[in-house]
């Protein structure tokens, strides 16, 4: 089975081998039928603390690291 990738924006890199990628969707409210921007932050595992704070990247899903931590950074995001 395929792990899902996700691209998001670092928006904290506080913890030690530990940034929080906040990962932006667009979806139809389903009355009105206009899209609204739903958002959720991850913590994701940087092994080497090498993504610094507003970096784009994508994160992988992964087994549980902690608690609160089940997907890592598997490469920056290709900008556009």
């Amino acid at each position: 089975m395929p792990r899902r990738v996700l691209e998001g924006k670092v928006v904290s890199d506080k913890g030690d081998k530990t940034v929080i990628v906040l990962v932006e969707r667009r979806v139809m409210h389903p009355m009105y039928k206009k899209y609204v921007k739903k958002s959720k932050r991850y913590a994701a595992h940087d092994e080497n603390n090498s993504f610094k704070l507003g970096d784009m990247v994508q994160i992988e899903e992964s087994r549980p690291i902690s608690k609160t931590k089940c997907w890592r950074v598997v490469t920056p995001a290709a900008e556009a």
